[in-house]
């Protein structure tokens, strides 16, 4: 049992609930037990007692008595950015495990990590893969990408025959893949299909999609679904989205084509001067891999959900928007 500790807060937990802060940090923590500690006055923050519905902020210092929770093992929660750099692979990779069999790694990639290697790019899962090789010495193999500013499920096999299947999967489109985004204005439409062209273009700022011209050369077609959850006083969307095709950029160029591009968007987002940015929103992708169906190697399906990553549960948090609108699918 560790001593009394003072933990600092740090920026990518700005407005998250003190409850789920423990939770993030002492995951053996019971809320019962917590209440209890704070009722006492044995948790505090700055000094002053709080609530467990308190909103922590930056630089806030979290008094921790001590708990009588076991803290070995890997923390798991949200992954600060400092931690993306100096952490080891084997930590990292189990801090971001949703669920684990003998075929199948589920990861929920933080906003930032690049899933492959490629130019500027340091670190990336496709590499830290190597710190998991078994025993026999397989490394275990993507079957998908998300894009490096995009957060949430990514699906790993953990052997040579797993992947096959899993790869057939995606191919043949026997996945379902829900995101979650926020996106500037409300599309006029509830729920729409986005069908169009797709072609990669080569810019000073790096390869972007854009809609391609009617039979112009190298195009592929793009298939996506959204369906409006909840708005934002007609300023800002929370949209339910599912990609049916898997093209680079696919739901972001989308946004984008029906005027409403996803907010933090680097390489899609225009500046409108008629329109502010949302003061307490963090310029960051807020795009979500929410959830995935997809078929086991073994049989049956595999559901898997991954939380938010901390700048969009900021922005829910200040916008008001409750998770449990959209309608939780099923896990596993």
């Amino acid at each position: 049992m560790a001593g009394i500790e003072h933990i600092k807060v740090e920026p990518d937990e700005d407005g998250m609930r003190l409850d789920r802060w423990f939770k993030v940090h002492f995951p053996g923590l019971g809320f019962g037990q917590l209440q209890k500690l704070m009722r006492s006055g044995q948790v505090r923050v700055d000094g002053g007692r709080v609530k467990t519905d308190a909103r922590v902020q930056p630089g806030q210092m979290v008094r921790v008595p001590p708990l009588d929770v076991d803290a070995k093992g890997p923390r798991n929660g949200p992954i600060a950015g400092k931690e993306l750099k100096h952490s080891g692979d084997a930590e990292l990779l189990a801090r971001m495990l949703l669920h684990e069999d003998d075929k199948v790694y589920v990861l929920n990639k933080p906003a930032g990590l690049a899933v492959q290697g490629g130019s500027g790019v340091s670190r990336h899962i496709d590499k830290m893969l190597e710190a998991w090789t078994s025993q026999k010495g397989e490394k275990p193999r993507l079957v998908h990408r998300l894009d490096r500013d995009t957060s949430g499920v990514l699906v790993v096999a953990r052997t040579r025959g797993a992947a096959q299947k899993l790869t057939a999967a995606f191919r043949e489109r026997d996945t379902k893949k829900t995101y979650w985004s926020l996106v500037k204005g409300v599309p006029r439409k509830h729920e729409d299909k986005i069908s169009t062209w797709l072609v990669k273009e080569t810019t000073p700022d790096g390869d972007r999609m854009r809609i391609a011209k009617h039979g112009e050369e190298g195009a592929d077609h793009a298939v996506s679904y959204y369906r409006v959850v909840e708005t934002a006083a007609q300023r800002l969307a929370w949209l339910e989205m599912e990609p049916y095709t898997g093209r680079t950029h696919q739901l972001r160029i989308h946004a984008l084509h029906i005027g409403h591009p996803i907010i933090g968007d680097p390489k899609y987002f225009e500046d409108d001067p008629n329109w502010d940015f949302p003061g307490g929103v963090q310029k960051r992708l807020h795009l979500h891999a929410r959830h995935i169906d997809i078929p086991h190697p073994n049989g049956g399906r595999l559901r898997v959900t991954a939380p938010l990553p901390p700048h969009m549960v900021q922005t829910w948090n200040l916008l008001g928007f409750d998770e449990a609108s959209a309608g939780e699918p099923d896990d596993e």
